[in-house]
């Protein structure tokens, strides 16, 4: 399963920026997707996550500025990001686990893949 990732640019700070993502494959089922940034010098970390269902978390950073949401009928999962800050600055980089069809059978294994990374700069 592969996942594309679009949205990134410069913003300044105060700004928007919507960020998408698709993933692509044998899917079978898409159960969480999420977010997650690394800015230059440390690790990754969580941004935000949805299940199949809707149910959404957050990191505490950017609770009531980001909104997760997703598109099942298109496996798209999508980052609305308001007020944003420099902090934000970081590689965005998409993540979803689910169920796949392993190549031209009909038999079912799990996945998790990773989108190539999206590129998010906030100006002061």
């Amino acid at each position: 399963v592969q996942l594309q990732a679009f949205g990134g640019g410069l913003v300044q700070a105060g700004g928007s920026l919507r960020l998408s993502c698709a993933a692509s494959g044998s899917i079978f089922k898409i159960n969480a997707m999420g977010w997650y940034r690394q800015a230059p010098g440390k690790q990754r970390d969580l941004v935000a996550t949805i299940t199949s269902g809707g149910s959404t978390n957050y990191a505490d950073s950017v609770k009531g500025r980001f909104t997760i949401s997703r598109d099942n009928t298109k496996n798209t999962v999508y980052l609305q990001m308001n007020s944003l800050k420099p902090e934000d600055t970081a590689v965005y980089y998409c993540n979803a686990e689910g169920t796949m069809f392993v190549h031209a059978t009909t038999r079912l294994a799990d996945f998790g893949s990773w989108g190539q990374g999206t590129l998010v700069t906030v100006s002061s």
